[in-house]
């Protein structure tokens, strides 16, 4: 049984081992060096079975193509894992590298439930698993739990409690449909 093939974009110096990891600095430890805003990347198409972007997508010049292009590089079936902050988050502001600042469906427009804007890009995915972090006192009140166990409470806090039960960290793991 051969081993999963997957690309650590943005690897920074913590490359996910066996993984192949891309980045545009040279001071990491990246096996392909490339600016991440310019496309294609340099593999074929559905070269890898997953991909893993941690604390990158906030840094692209543009999320929509960013995600076609994970799209384009994971085969059909195969595993898109994204980490990022949420916008209420202090370090989604105090990082200047930051261009982007999102929440927990900022991705949607990929899947089903893209809310009528489905035609801003064809490459489609299925959101598998959602996770939000929450600060402290609020994981240790239960609101982590509540955000996370019912899509319904996180669209409820997305739109009326989420800054003053602030995020933190989002996880995202999404199948690439093809």
């Amino acid at each position: 049984m051969t081993r999963p093939l997957i690309l650590d974009v943005g690897c920074g110096i913590n490359k996910l081992p066996g993984s192949l990891g891309i980045d545009r600095n040279a001071r990491s430890r990246a096996d392909v060096l490339c600016d991440l805003d310019h496309f294609p990347y340099p593999f074929r198409d559905s070269s890898f079975d997953g991909l893993q972007a941690i604390h990158v997508i906030e840094h692209v010049s543009d999320v929509l193509k960013t995600m076609e292009e994970f799209h384009r590089l994971v085969r059909g079936g195969g595993r898109v894992f994204l980490a990022t902050p949420h916008y209420t988050d202090f370090s989604s502001f105090c990082d200047p590298t930051h261009k982007w600042h999102l929440n927990s469906f900022s991705f949607r427009y990929f899947g089903d439930d893209n809310a009528g804007y489905g035609y801003y890009s064809t490459a489609r995915f299925r959101e598998k698993k959602v996770h939000v972090k929450l600060l402290a006192l609020w994981r240790y009140l239960g609101f982590e739990l509540l955000v996370n166990a019912f899509p319904r409470f996180r669209r409820f806090w997305e739109h009326y409690l989420c800054f003053v039960v602030r995020g933190k960290v989002m996880e995202f793991e999404f199948e690439v449909l093809k």
